[in-house]
């Protein structure tokens, strides 16, 4: 396997593999609704290309397994998304891609890189913590993650954190 940046040929498999990946929440009662969920546009995915915050995991045959998008945002880098192929989770994709992406961080001098995420979903805060995110407290959310974490809640994702990587001085 691979992580690069993703190309142009790229995106019109990105909604597949996010797609896929949603597949995993189908055995969470309160979140089942996910796996028939929308899933980001190709302009979405796009945008993300274009402003050089989008890389992809793929096996040696090319395929792609999985993609992470992030956005630099005043002093952080907000990590967006990451998706894996149903059937290659578990298998260390994620964990590439999100180590691409927190030297994206660093390389472009973010001070942090940012994330909001479900609390409760083993894969999602736990791995996160794992790695060595911190949840933000909601008392020290800064307005741009009280932003997300409201627009998402308008969306009806409920449960979910905010959390934060520190990379840089």
């Amino acid at each position: 396997m691979r992580i690069r940046p993703t190309l142009e040929r790229d995106i019109q498999w990105l909604p597949d593999v996010e797609r896929s990946a949603a597949q995993a929440f189908a055995a969470w009662p309160a979140l089942a609704w996910l796996a028939q969920g929308d899933v980001m546009s190709r302009e979405t995915h796009r945008a993300f290309v274009d402003a050089g915050g989008s890389w992809v995991a793929e096996d040696l045959e090319g395929r792609i397994l999985g993609f992470a998008c992030a956005r630099l945002e005043d002093h952080a880098l907000h990590l967006h998304e990451i998706s894996v192929r149903r059937e290659a989770q578990g298998q260390g994709v994620g964990r590439r891609l999100l180590r691409q992406v927190i030297d994206a961080a660093r390389q472009m001098g973010g001070r942090e890189l940012t994330l909001t995420t479900f609390a409760e979903v083993p894969w999602n805060a736990p791995f996160y913590a794992r790695i060595g995110f911190e949840v933000v407290d909601e008392g020290l959310l800064d307005a741009r993650l009280r932003g997300i974490l409201a627009k998402e809640l308008a969306h009806g994702l409920t449960g979910r954190c905010a959390m934060r990587l520190y990379v840089g001085p």
